[in-house]
């Protein structure tokens, strides 16, 4: 686990992730050794496969501790590598989108 994030508020979640949205898909193709982001958009899959999976474990865990800003920690860690992978595989915000807007029928 990362340190724990100090004095988080609360803010929009549409432009926070459209924004986020944005920083992932600018770094794409950038330098690896100055973006964590790139080099994960660059590596083999693999990588990002492991990092999701580790991700959804720490969040689980943080879960069963119930602890609320390890849980909303671990979350973001995993929203962050699941929007990469998404870009990664030319997978966009707004199909996201229309495949979780079907799925509210």
């Amino acid at each position: 686990m990362g340190e724990r994030t100090d004095n988080v508020e609360n803010a929009d979640f549409g432009t926070t992730l459209e924004q986020l949205v944005a920083i992932i898909k600018s770094r794409r193709g950038t330098d690896v050794s100055l973006s964590y982001t790139a080099l994960l958009l660059a590596q083999h899959e693999d990588k990002l496969c492991r990092k999701i999976i580790e991700e959804a474990t720490e969040m689980v865990l943080a879960m069963k501790d119930e602890d609320h800003d390890h849980i909303r920690y671990e979350a973001a860690d995993l929203i962050y590598h699941v929007l990469v992978s998404l870009e990664r595989f030319g997978i966009t915000a707004e199909e996201l989108a229309g495949e979780l807007k079907a799925r509210m029928k």
